[in-house]
């Protein structure tokens, strides 16, 4: 019985549970917002989601490297830019579900329109980029640039999409212009289990710890451009991947 997660029919049950999840844990945030405001409502009930996916399906979420950081990061008075690797569709609840600290995504226009999950990252404060209008998604990116200088943690996969086989993809630029001209910290970031937990292409959740390491921030400033500052971050990434395969 103790192995029931590991069967055919206990992948079905995780499946449910992580899908009945999804509109709880939502209306939830929903009904909150009127006493709690937005943003406390979204912080305080999210990571719910994550934690009980967690707890039923026998994925323990373990952080390591948070005391890396400088107090004004973990108090949440310095403003930063998360960077992690993307292994899985999982990643996204883990790191709110995980991190210590409110931080929001910036995710195509589409998203706020999702059932559920659009609702959410609405009321999360995310900040939509319209990809198909180049005027609308310059703008958007200025506005999220000023959003940032205003003490919001943003969360950026650089590799713009899933990696299907561990290995990172090639870095887009635009997180790192956004970092260069919001003047912000970079965190880098590795997230490890993912693909063991959910593989690339399945429904099937499978028990197994989900490790998330963070490293210490990279200023922007110190580097000579964008291009080094990217090979700096990556390089950073790749090591903090090492790091938290150990710790699996």
């Amino acid at each position: 019985m103790a192995n029931w997660r590991n069967t055919g029919w206990g992948a079905v049950v995780m499946a449910v549970w992580g899908m009945v999840l999804v509109p709880v844990v939502v209306l939830g945030i929903l009904l909150a917002v009127p006493f709690l405001g937005r943003r406390r409502a979204f912080f305080g009930i999210g990571p719910l989601y994550a934690k009980g996916l967690g707890w039923f399906c026998r994925i323990p979420l373990a952080l390591t490297g948070w005391d890396r950081l400088p107090e004004a990061v973990r108090e949440g008075r310095q403003p930063v830019i998360f960077m992690s690797n993307h292994e899985s569709q999982l990643d996204p609840p883990v790191l709110i579900g995980i991190l210590p600290v409110p931080a929001v995504y910036i995710a195509k226009k589409e998203v706020k329109y999702l059932p559920f999950v659009g609702w959410a990252a609405w009321v999360a404060g995310v900040i939509f980029i319209d990809r198909r209008d180049r005027e609308r998604a310059i703008r958007s990116i200025r506005e999220a640039t000023e959003e940032i200088r205003g003490g919001k943690n943003v969360v950026i996969f650089p590799e713009g999409t899933r990696s299907r086989t561990g290995e990172m993809l090639p870095f887009k630029k635009g997180g790192f212009a956004l970092a260069m001209d919001a003047g912000v910290p970079i965190v880098p970031m590795a997230t490890v289990g993912g693909r063991e937990v959910l593989p690339p292409g399945s429904l099937r959740l499978r028990p197994g710890k989900y490790v998330v390491a963070l490293g210490e921030p990279v200023d922007p400033a110190a580097l000579a451009d964008r291009e080094a500052l990217m090979t700096e971050v990556r390089g950073r990434i790749e090591a903090l991947m090492a790091e938290a395969r150990k710790a699996l």
